[in-house]
């Protein structure tokens, strides 16, 4: 596992939980608001944590943590992800993986093998936005689909999410979002934070009241959606 960093305590990755969360090099997209960048573009010059310091620390803190959030980057990228989290499973924590939803097949193996707790998917826009949101041209709309799918069909807590930002998205994203997930789904609007070490410089928050408009379109067909982190 190329893992680059780790929180120690959150209470915030995973609802519920008293959680660390681990965070994975690499990515297969180029969103232009990724707060954490240099996972993305420099994973071979980020520290790799060895997974003997991991397990380590997991060990230590078996009695304050009950679970650990997997983000990124990417982490459907890891080739060895599934053997890393049943060594994680194996001190009895639960498992939350964060995902851009591209490998479904990825995701689909992990849940056929029970190694999941949790699912958090990014949606990154709507249909007819993706690419650029995304960041890459040749994108396959099917993948995203697909994932989806898997996702509400996985007999596992799970919410999808899209972080908003003012320049990239707009009403007709929230129209065609509404139309990309059931309307059982959990689903959080939350608002774009400049990190400092984004990819594409420029780009701002909305304000309050654009994310409720937002956030009214999508309730006329995704009742359980509301704002997360907002002021």
């Amino acid at each position: 596992m190329n893992i680059c960093g780790y929180q120690k305590t959150t209470l915030l990755d995973y609802p519920g939980h008293v959680a660390a969360t681990f965070f994975t090099g690499g990515c297969n997209f180029r969103c232009p608001f990724c707060h954490n960048s240099d996972l993305i573009t420099y994973p071979s010059s980020t520290d790799n944590i060895s997974e003997e310091e991991i397990f380590t620390f997991l060990k230590k803190r078996k009695n304050i943590l009950s679970g650990i959030c997997i983000t990124g980057g990417e982490p459907t990228l890891q080739p060895d992800l599934a053997e890393f989290i049943e060594k994680v499973r194996s001190y009895g924590y639960k498992i939350k993986l964060d995902t851009n939803g591209y490998r479904p097949e990825v995701i689909a193996d992990l849940l056929e093998k029970n190694l999941l707790d949790y699912i958090a998917m990014d949606i990154k826009a709507g249909y007819s936005n993706y690419v650029t949101a995304s960041g890459i041209s040749n994108l396959i709309i099917k993948k995203i689909e697909d994932s989806v799918s898997i996702i509400e069909n996985s007999g596992i807590p799970y919410e999808f999410r899209t972080t908003v930002v003012k320049e990239l998205h707009n009403e007709t994203d929230f129209q065609e979002i509404a139309d990309m997930i059931s309307p059982k789904s959990p689903y959080f609007i939350q608002s774009f934070k400049d990190s400092g070490n984004i990819l594409i410089s420029g780009l701002s928050s909305c304000n309050n009241e654009e994310l409720n408009k937002f956030l009214s379109i999508v309730k006329e067909k995704l009742p359980n959606s509301s704002l997360r982190g907002i002021d």
